[in-house]
């Protein structure tokens, strides 16, 4: 039988075992308001939710950081591979907005006091989403020069190659990007309302206007293309100021 007491911590660091000092758990939650801080008790859930976000953001752009020096590299599976990971960082920050679905309106006032003028357009997270998903963009498109590739003609052939599922996992992270806005924006003006301003001094309401941005706008335009040159293109006209209609089978 063993002697080795495995309950004596053998890594360098604060804390009692080494789960707390791996994990540096004395620190992470030492970040929160103190309790003779605290005004209002939803402080601990309005802080757990944006801290965790900054945790899951910085994750999700450390894959995508490594997925654009595959994709320079010429490793499109990876890169492909590496942007699935980013994109489910995204999916799970979106699902933990729903606990601010329990910060009722009037006790977010309170807990408004103490904010300042700090504001979710100051996220280090998301302003490390829109610096890397703009170098992947430019990663992308010097590769699908580098090869030649038409876009169409490979959205039109097969969605086992390589270049169309890297193209995918980049729509794919776009719009979970997208959607966490578009939750972002209804807990928001759940919270505060329509037409209120926010703690930077800006309109709640900008967030709307947000919504529609495209870090990848051209792998986006090529399903309108396909759309006007497709089977169907004379019974679907696109009209950019209308939702797309088609005469032979409704609404699309």
């Amino acid at each position: 039988m063993s002697s080795k007491d495995y309950s004596v911590p053998v890594l360098d660091g604060a804390g009692d075992n080494d789960y707390a000092r791996y994990m540096r758990t004395d620190a992470l939650l030492s970040l929160q308001r103190r309790p003779e801080d605290v005004i209002h008790r939803d402080e601990l859930l309005f802080q757990t939710v944006h801290q965790s976000t900054e945790l899951w953001l910085k994750l999700a752009c450390f894959e995508v950081e490594e997925a654009i020096d595959q994709v320079v590299a010429g490793a499109v599976d990876t890169a492909a591979r590496l942007l699935g990971r980013a994109a489910l960082g995204v999916e799970l920050i979106t699902g933990q907005l729903e606990m601010l679905r329990h910060l009722s309106p009037w006790s977010f006032q309170t807990i408004r006091t103490v904010l300042g003028h700090g504001s979710g357009f100051e996220s280090p997270g998301w302003r490390a989403v829109q610096r890397t998903s703009q170098r992947l963009g430019s990663a992308f498109e010097a590769l699908v020069a580098e090869r030649g590739v038409d876009l169409v003609e490979l959205y039109q052939g097969s969605p086992d190659t390589n270049l169309y599922r890297l193209a995918e996992a980049m729509i794919e992270w776009d719009e979970r990007i997208a959607v966490w806005r578009v939750r972002h924006y209804k807990i928001a003006t759940r919270i505060i309302g329509h037409q209120s301003v926010g703690t930077k001094g800006a309109p709640v309401d900008v967030l709307s206007r947000l919504i529609s941005h495209k870090f990848f706008p051209e792998l986006w335009r090529i399903r309108t293309v396909l759309t006007e040159s497709g089977p169907m293109a004379a019974h679907c006209p696109v009209d950019e100021a209308s939702p797309l209609v088609c005469s032979a089978g409704g609404a699309s």
